[in-house]
């Protein structure tokens, strides 16, 4: 690195320290299996935290099907595939959702970061110091399952949230993604979010019956309880325009569930020892 560029990373370390900027939070959304409607939480969810008045970034982490873009709309040009490729950079790559929440999108069919050569990950990890964020929160929305890629980046974040629904494959592929996370990774803590239920009684049960398991089978292990997102004819509606719920429809059910759940993702205890997007990259590339 050079003195200009140290000098750069100094004036922007000091105007953060002045601005009292918080520690980045690190998040990833991810679950047992698909069809649970877990990319239409992390888009919805990144907005009402956008709304809040936090700097936002997402990343889409399901390389295998890739679709934070279709939820919204957008076309992006580049991908984080150009990336790894080494044909452009992290700020080239970024786009520009609503309330000026920025993406990383991913491409179907991308190489998993454990294909890839020790000079392929230097070259990124490279790129990566050069990337320049002022996000305040990460949402990483990875794929459904238990590959390596999931439980990289659910080991590599700071917080992790499981999205369940009612349904008992939904359950069962949960508990199988956290009893992993715990027995090879010594992941203790996930956060709970029970998607398209009825109302918050059966979502509690949802939660009940989760929870039962894993202190049953589990010993060590904190779930905590995010709060529930209602069953809403609305959600479907702006899928299907590709736009985001709480801006098509902000009083629909649902979306004051994302308006709660933002508020409760807030609302939970900062990791001060790993407040940094730099960290995050890293730790996810040294793994892989």
């Amino acid at each position: 690195m050079d003195q200009a560029q140290s000098l750069r990373r100094l004036a922007a370390r000091k105007r953060s320290q002045k601005a009292g900027r918080k520690p980045l939070r690190t998040m990833a959304i991810t679950s047992g299996k698909g069809g649970v409607g877990k990319t239409n939480v992390v888009v919805n969810l990144a907005l009402e935290l956008a709304r809040l008045g936090r700097r936002v970034l997402v990343i889409d982490a399901d390389l295998g099907l890739a679709n934070v873009d279709v939820v919204l709309g957008l076309n992006p040009s580049f991908t984080i595939n150009d990336v790894i490729n080494g044909d452009k950079t992290l700020d080239q790559v970024v786009v520009s959702g609503p309330r000026g929440v920025s993406i990383l999108p991913a491409a179907s069919g991308v190489a998993e970061l454990v294909q890839l050569s020790q000079e392929e990950k230097m070259a990124i990890l490279g790129e990566l110091d050069s990337f320049e964020t002022d996000a305040d929160v990460v949402l990483i929305d990875t794929a459904a399952g238990i590959s390596d890629m999931v439980l990289y980046f659910n080991t590599a974040a700071q917080d992790r949230m499981v999205v369940v629904t009612d349904e008992p494959t939904s359950l069962t592929d949960a508990y199988a993604l956290i009893k992993i996370l715990h027995t090879r990774h010594q992941e203790r803590r996930f956060r709970i979010l029970v998607n398209n239920v009825p109302g918050a009684a059966q979502a509690k049960e949802v939660y009940r019956k989760l929870a039962v398991a894993a202190d049953h089978f589990l010993g060590g292990l904190a779930l905590d309880y995010l709060g529930f997102i209602p069953h809403d004819p609305h959600v479907n509606q702006a899928v299907i325009q590709q736009k985001a719920l709480v801006e098509l429809f902000p009083q629909s059910p649902a979306a004051q569930g994302f308006s709660k759940l933002a508020q409760n993702v807030l609302r939970l205890p900062e990791d001060e020892s790993s407040g940094n997007i730099k960290f995050f990259w890293r730790r996810l590339v040294n793994m892989a």
